[in-house]
């Protein structure tokens, strides 16, 4: 084997082919790049509306506008981490068709509800994230169990998120 093969895979204890370093500092690049892109989508339709969202009648238990920042931030980052711990020993399988997808999703409801103001149709649209995002994390814990630990601060953040959606839905109908 030469050098340069030896640097494209390894084996992990297991006995499975792994990426070497230089693809695997790649491929994290690539997964921070995919989530960065996403939160970008996100970031930019929050911020033109962040007076209209102000303006919203919303629950008592509504956390602070200041808030959804830092925990997206650190949610886009466990995000991207999860999805590299499983590319890196399964490559694209299964998983990262199911990963694109509820990153497409996420990247979506927020354009939906903060620039386009369509309340309900970003209801109808988080539903299918969280359940794209279930079945996101069950694979990445059959497959990675880190990985599927890191994304379950995820998966309760969007379900917090659905049923707020919801209520500022039903409060402003």
């Amino acid at each position: 084997m030469t050098t340069q093969q030896a640097s494209r895979t390894t084996s992990d204890p297991a006995g499975r082919s792994t990426p070497g370093r230089g693809v695997q500092a790649a491929g994290l690049a690539a997964f921070l790049v995919a989530v960065a892109v996403a939160a970008g989508v996100g970031g930019l339709a929050a911020s033109s509306a962040a007076a209209d969202y102000a303006a919203l009648e919303q629950p008592s238990w509504a956390p602070p506008s200041w808030l959804f920042g830092p925990v997206w931030t650190v949610l886009y980052a466990l995000m991207a981490v999860a999805g590299w711990l499983v590319w890196r020993r399964h490559g694209a399988d299964r998983f990262l068709t199911v990963f694109a997808v509820q990153l497409v999703l996420n990247a979506c409801w927020t354009p939906l509800f903060f620039a386009g103001g369509l309340y309900g149709w970003a209801l109808v649209e988080i539903v299918v994230l969280l359940g794209t995002l279930a079945v996101t994390v069950g694979l990445a814990w059959r497959r990675e169990r880190a990985a599927g630990v890191l994304l379950v601060p995820y998966l309760a953040w969007v379900a917090f998120a659905t049923c707020l959606n919801a209520a500022i839905w039903w409060l402003n109908r």
